[in-house]
Parts: C-alpha cells; sequence; structure tokens
C-alpha cells in the first residue's frame, strides 16, 4: 500500500501541538473574559498583592529591586511588570493574568510533548486534554496566581529530564543539550515557588541514580551535569543572598514576621491551636490527596481519574520501566506531606474538619502527574484492548470527572468565593472613597492585605505612603498626621494601631463597614 502524501510523525505532531496551542488558548482566553466580566479575578486576596508587589517596583516612593519583598519569590513578579506598567491592564488586573494564561498554554503543549516522546499520538492527546480541560487550573490561569507558571515549569523539566533519559540511551543525540535546558527550567521554577527546590532536589538524585547505572556517561555529559545541578543551586544561593541583603537574614523568608510560620502562630486561637495534619504526616498526606481527588472531581467522580493515575503509576513500577523518568510527577505527594506537617502549610477541604476551604488549589500540582500517568494507563490498555474501546472510556472519564466540577463549581472558584466575596466588597467601597480624594493629595495606608482598594482606584503608589517603604514608614506610624494628607486606617492593622496612639489633627472623614472589615479615612490637619 502506498504510502505518498501521509503526513511524517514529525509533521503530525507539529500539527497537533499547534491545533492544542489554539485550543487551550480559545480556552484561556474565553475563561479570562468570562472571570473579568463578573468581577472575579481579585477574589483570590493573593492575586492583587501579587500583581501590586509587581507595581511597586517601578511605581513607589522608595522604588527598585528591594519592593519585590520577601516570602513570595520574585520571577511571577517580575514577568508581569511589563504588563502591568500600563495602568488600565493594572487597575483591572488583566495585566497580571497574560503571564499566568502563557504558562498555561505552554504548559499544556509540554504535557503533550512529554507524553509523545515514550507514547502513542492518542495517549498525548489524552493528557493534553486532561491538563487543559481542567475546571480549577482554567480558573486559577484567568488570575495572577503563581500555580499556572509553576506547573508549567515542572511539566516543562520534566520533558527535557525524560529527553535527556532517552537521548543518552542514543549513540546519535547529544543528551547534554536536554539536560542543561532542563537546569535552565529548574532555575526558573527556584524563582517561581519553593515547590521548585524541592523539584531540583528530586531530579539532581535521579540523576546521580541513573549516572551509576548507565552504560555512558562520557566527560562532556558529565560537564552538562555539572551545569544542570548548579544552575538551580546558584539561583536559590543567590535568592538567600538577596534576603541576607535586603533584611540581614538569609532565611527571612523562612522565618521572618511574613513567613508562612509567623503567619500561623498569629492565626492560631484558643479553640483552634492547631490545623489538621501539623506535625503528623501521615494525616497531612490524607489532606493533601484529599485536595488533590476535589481538583479533579466532585463526589464519586473525584476518584476516577485519581485511581487510574495510581493505576498507571504501578502499571510503570511493575511492567513498564521505560516510563521511569515521568516518576517525578509525584514529588508533590511528598513535598506536601512534609509542608503540611512541619512547614506551616495548612489546607483545608470542605467535609473534613475543619470544614472549610483553605489551600484547595494546591492539589492542583499533581494535575500533571494524573494527566500523564492516566495517559500511560491508556497506552498499556491499549495494547490488550481495542484502541477505539480504551479512548472511548478515556473520554468518558474526563467527560464525567468534569463535568462534576462544572456542575457544582470548581472548588478553586467556591475557595475564592468563600474567602474573597467580602474582603472584594470591602475594598471596592474602599476605591469608590479614595477615588474621590483630591488628585494630588498623599495617603498613608498600610497595604499590606488590601492593596487592591488603591489598585482598583487607579492611585498611584507614588502617592501612598506605605509598608513597603522602610523608615518612612516606622516614622510615619509615630505621627500619621504629619505624613500624610489623607490616613487610611484598617481595624487590625498598624495604621489603626497609630491612629488610637497618636489622634492630633487626624479628623474622621469617612467609615467604611463591610461585614468584618472596617476602614476609617482621617484627614490631616495643621
Amino acid at each position: 500500500m502506498s504510502t505518498a502524501g501521509a503526513p511524517t510523525p514529525d509533521l503530525e505532531t507539529r500539527r497537533d501541538g499547534r491545533l492544542l496551542a489554539l485550543l487551550s488558548a480559545v480556552i484561556s482566553a474565553s475563561a479570562l473574559w468570562f472571570c473579568y466580566r463578573r468581577g472575579i479575578l481579585f477574589l483570590d486576596g493573593d492575586a492583587p498583592a501579587h500583581i501590586n508587589i509587581a507595581r511597586r517596583v517601578f511605581d513607589s516612593r522608595t522604588p527598585g529591586l528591594l519592593q519585590l519583598g520577601t516570602v513570595w519569590l520574585p520571577l511571577p513578579h517580575l514577568l508581569d511588570i511589563p504588563f502591568i506598567a500600563n495602568d488600565w491592564l493594572w487597575r483591572t488586573g488583566l495585566g497580571g493574568s497574560i503571564p499566568s494564561m502563557l504558562a498555561y498554554i505552554a504548559g499544556t503543549l509540554g504535557i503533550f510533548r512529554l507524553v509523545r516522546g515514550l507514547a502513542s499520538r492518542a495517549a498525548a492527546w489524552i493528557a493534553g486534554l486532561i491538563y487543559a480541560l481542567n475546571p480549577n487550573l482554567i480558573f486559577i490561569q484567568s488570575t495572577a496566581m503563581t500555580e499556572s507558571l509553576y506547573l508549567c515549569l515542572f511539566v516543562w523539566a520534566t520533558v527535557f529530564f525524560a529527553e535527556f533519559v532517552r537521548d543518552a540511551a542514543s549513540p546519535e543525540k547529544p543528551p547534554g543539550r536536554s539536560l542543561e535546558k532542563c537546569g535552565l527550567v529548574l532555575a526558573a521554577a527556584v524563582l517561581t515557588r519553593y515547590d521548585g527546590w524541592f523539584l531540583s532536589t528530586v531530579l539532581v538524585a535521579a540523576l546521580i541514580l541513573y549516572a551509576v547505572i548507565a552504560p555512558r556517561f562520557s566527560g562532556g555529559l558529565r560537564r552538562s551535569a555539572v551545569k544542570f545541578a548548579l544552575l538551580p543551586f546558584l539561583t536559590a544561593c543567590l535568592w538567600l543572598a538577596y534576603n541576607h541583603a535586603s533584611y540581614g537574614n538569609a532565611l527571612e523568608f523562612a522565618n521572618g514576621p511574613y513567613s508562612a510560620g509567623a503567619i500561623q502562630q498569629r492565626s492560631r486561637t484558643p479553640s483552634m491551636p492547631t490545623y489538621p495534619g501539623e506535625h503528623f504526616p501521615r494525616t497531612a498526606e490524607l489532606y493533601f490527596l484529599k485536595a488533590a481527588r476535589l481538583d479533579l472531581g466532585e463526589g464519586r467522580a473525584e476518584y476516577l481519574l485519581s485511581s487510574a493515575a495510581f493505576i498507571g503509576l504501578l502499571s510503570v513500577i511493575y511492567f513498564a520501566r521505560g516510563f521511569w523518568p515521568w516518576i517525578p510527577l509525584w514529588c508533590p505527594v511528598v513535598l506536601y506531606a512534609v509542608s503540611i506537617a512541619w512547614g506551616s502549610v495548612p489546607i483545608y477541604v470542605p467535609g473534613w474538619w475543619p470544614f472549610s476551604y483553605y489551600n484547595l488549589r494546591y492539589g492542583l500540582q499533581l494535575l500533571p502527574a494524573v494527566a500523564v500517568f492516566v495517559a500511560v494507563g491508556y497506552e498499556l490498555l491499549s495494547k490488550l484492548v481495542p484502541r477505539r474501546m480504551v479512548a472511548l472510556a478515556a473520554a468518558v472519564l474526563i467527560a464525567v470527572s468534569y463535568g462534576s466540577l462544572w456542575l457544582h463549581t470548581p472548588p478553586c472558584l467556591r475557595e475564592a468565593q468563600a474567602n474573597g466575596n467580602a474582603r472584594v466588597q470591602f475594598e471596592q467601597q474602599l476605591a469608590r472613597l479614595l477615588d474621590q480624594l483630591p488628585p494630588s493629595a498623599t495617603i498613608m495606608m498600610d497595604c499590606g492585605a488590601h492593596s487592591g482598594a488603591v489598585e482598583m482606584a487607579g492611585i498611584p503608589f507614588k502617592r501612598v505612603l506605605r509598608e513597603s517603604n522602610p523608615g518612612y514608614w516606622e516614622i510615619a506610624l509615630t505621627q500619621p498626621a504629619k505624613s500624610a494628607d489623607y490616613v487610611v486606617a484598617i481595624d487590625g492593622d498598624d495604621v489603626w494601631g497609630a491612629t488610637r496612639l497618636f489622634p492630633q489633627n487626624l479628623h474622621n472623614v469617612a467609615l467604611i463597614t463591610v461585614r468584618n472589615y472596617t476602614a476609617v479615612i482621617y484627614k490631616s490637619t495643621p
């Protein structure tokens, strides 16, 4: 039979990649339009915080890279800067969404490439669709959150590592190039989320294991391996040096006043002195896996994709070890058990104590593993059962799982609504009042928790004396009336306390109360 005119595998893969990129771009843009029209881009409080950290690098009384702060890693904020430099994109929050959306598209293509490297075209499509169609990721990628960017880097680091292992087995291909690319991606991951630090450790350990058993590990490859290991290590050292230079403490992000541990200590109450899983890794693991399942399906459907992926993992371990370079995709299982137990990283899931929503989005860290290992299951099962039947079963699995999420509203969106509706209403009211102030007036305000109000009002941070202006801020807290034309005190923040200690020449001009949020605006007089 003649095959003249039939597309080559490489051409077919490129066509598939373009089609998948177009599909994910349409999904991404549609989700952004939906979220923007309904005003939910700021529901998660971390989204405006990320945007405004990026904004204050160039729009501040004390601009510069030191405005990147600590705790949160800097790469997402640096990527936001070119977009939120535009005032309209900043005010609306759309500028912070753009890098997240691009990362979502790139992550989808990375999943497809990863699976296509060792499996069939159909398996690659199944993996790509499981990733791209996840309702929680679709919502998260439309905001300025960091999960979409990190997942993209996580996937591509695995892609290049898997390609290194594949190329190292072939005497015709130079595997060192893939290894060096992997090191570059890991360096970017190290500057995006602390998950990247653990991922780098896992992949370096995997490389050492491979070097022990590999039949071919030449001098040139050793040089590439050194670069691969050094890139993320030196990048982490750079972040430690930045913290030491800025705060006099290289571990400021881990043990400073804004660290997860310090925040958790301040959050403890007599009725809730701990959180589920603290000091108990088994319980911590159960909460993380529950969050991961809830991000994949609702009700009984929550077990479908996760169970299929676990079966795929067992198959790789026992029957198909050629897929072992994909196993690092499961490293979040270990990381989050440790982080919840001893790293002050709580996860609350509905239905389990304390019957609330908190950090459910962390479960998305297992989405790449689920997408890839469900595809592995398809690949192995299709050797025993007709491919069409297995493909139909996979389609039903995806449709039932994700359909259940859309039917009940994706849990990451429910979490944002439960925890953010009152805050957004409060910030909108505060923004309307701030917008009525004279355009040349200076404002003193602690923007740590409610910078979204200033953003919605479109007030440049150059006019705002805030907690990220060291030196000036500490002085202002002892003489608020002399520090700005208007002083915004929000119940519980430092300015609230300062206005009670030093009320001289402050005149109340507005009071806002929305549920548990209260703010008073004062006008300073000579």
